[in-house]
């Protein structure tokens, strides 16, 4: 990664969170950044002034928070008629606006692309049209966005509203390190380069990750459903999803291997479980954060070693063995293996499949549009499963173990790598914008060891 110098020279800022900047940048408020009768900065009063009835099939497009969080403004269905848009113009958005959160997830930020369909900004959405003789929207967008001495201005400002929520006069009275127009348009040229190169990198190591997932799968498919031996000789199994299968192996229906349980705990001193696609974790029902139940004394035990699995959404449920005592939810489904001659591991990476690769799916029943697909107990019973000597159980186990180790600590390993660029970019564009690095004479460089291992 190449060094970057600081400028020559640094004064006095004479703001707090900003402190030195380059000899030759001013400082200046946001009010004064915006375009000459425009009003720059627009709040849409939608909260109260639109309701439910003035929403049309067909109309004009209202665009929300969603548009600038996910970066795309093709997302949200919402539209009002020709004859509200009327009423509403003044708050229409035109390409290089830029568009800022307001609530929740408030400070992101977002330029108007230049193909932008008519609309006008809800409620939650501050407008921000800049005078571009004085600075670029682009880098405004940076500066609001990325740098850490402003969102430090934000926080006093707003008395930590950066959380909880922006207006339009804590915006204004934001104070920006702003170097010339064209030391700005350099600038930009300069992270337009190397945030590609970033870019580009965090998205091959995307892809690689993707791979690895994909690899892990088809390693613990073919290991539990046709063995370790090379040549074995193979018969058909006569189910779908399972092929052919090694000729001395056997099929059995779960409810020849399993036997669920429905115990119910009957008091509220308890530790509760929960089933995620990480698996079985300790719920923290003290936070007050996600669903919480009134009653836990109508929880189901679930012990050390039994399965227990959310089969009440086949979409994004899952199945683990507990490796604790607790309780679960009434509506999922514990079980404990009984056969003598089988590894529960073994059939942990089987059942684990019936997800990953969507084998249980169509034996579910519900509304799948809603995420709504359940996997009820009498198929469940009656899905058949291979069913191998025992000691080729444990040797399948064993490989499966060894080999998704190493597969998972190179994603591990690729995915700190991903964080590390991330926060590489992060930093990079805050020093740029900000003035702590001077990067007017690399718009053209190379950052030929910007790989991280």
């Amino acid at each position: 990664m190449p060094k970057y110098q600081p400028y020559p020279k640094y004064k006095e800022s004479e703001v707090d969170m900003l402190g030195h900047i380059p000899t030759t940048w001013n400082v200046s408020q946001v009010r004064f950044l915006l375009m000459d009768g425009a009003e720059g900065i627009k709040i849409g009063p939608f909260g109260s002034a639109l309701k439910l009835e003035d929403m049309v099939e067909d109309g004009i497009r209202v665009y929300g928070q969603e548009n600038v969080i996910k970066k795309d403004f093709s997302l949200g269905k919402r539209k009002i008629s020709e004859d509200k848009f009327s009423e509403m113009q003044v708050y229409q958005i035109y390409p290089k606006d830029l568009l800022i959160t307001m609530m929740g997830t408030s400070g992101k930020c977002e330029l108007v692309p230049n193909d932008i369909e008519t609309g006008i900004i809800d409620s939650h959405l501050l407008r921000v049209r800049v005078n571009q003789l004085l600075i670029v929207p682009e880098l405004f967008r940076l500066l609001i966005e990325e740098s850490h001495e402003i969102k430090c201005q934000i926080e006093i400002s707003g008395k930590g509203s950066i959380m909880h929520g922006l207006n339009s006069s804590i915006v204004k009275s934001l104070k920006l390190p702003l170097p010339n127009i064209k030391e700005q348009e350099e600038i930009l040229s300069f992270l337009n380069i190397e945030t590609t190169r970033i870019d580009t990198l965090i998205q091959k190591k995307t892809r690689f990750i993707g791979l690895l997932k994909e690899k892990r799968q088809a390693l613990i498919s073919h290991a539990v459903t046709k063995g370790l031996v090379p040549k074995v000789s193979l018969k058909d199994s006569n189910v779908d999803w399972m092929g052919n299968i090694p000729e001395h192996w056997g099929i059995k229906k779960i409810k020849h291997l399993f036997k669920i349980e429905k115990r119910i705990i009957g008091h509220d001193q308890c530790q509760v479980l929960s089933i995620t696609q990480h698996g079985i974790k300790v719920k923290d029902i003290t936070s007050g954060e996600g669903q919480l139940s009134m009653d836990y004394s109508k929880y189901q035990i679930v012990n050390i070693g039994d399965f227990a699995m959310n089969h009440m959404d086949l979409l994004t449920g899952y199945v683990d063995i507990s490796q604790f005592n607790g309780v679960t939810s009434p509506d999922y489904r514990v079980f404990q293996l009984i056969d003598k001659s089988s590894v529960d591991q073994y059939y942990l990476y089987l059942m684990q499949m019936g997800y990953t690769n969507k084998i249980f799916f169509g034996q579910g029943q519900g509304v799948a549009t809603v995420g709504r697909w359940r996997f009820q107990t009498e198929p469940f019973k009656n899905f058949p499963l291979p069913y191998p000597p025992i000691n080729e159980q444990q040797e399948i186990v064993v490989f499966i173990n060894k080999q998704t180790a190493k597969i998972d600590g190179l994603t591990q390993r690729t995915q700190q790598s991903i964080a590390l660029l991330k926060e590489h970019r992060t930093a990079l564009i805050s020093a740029a914008v900000t003035g702590k690095i001077d990067v007017r004479n690399h718009a053209g460089s190379t950052s030929n060891n910007l790989e991280v291992a």
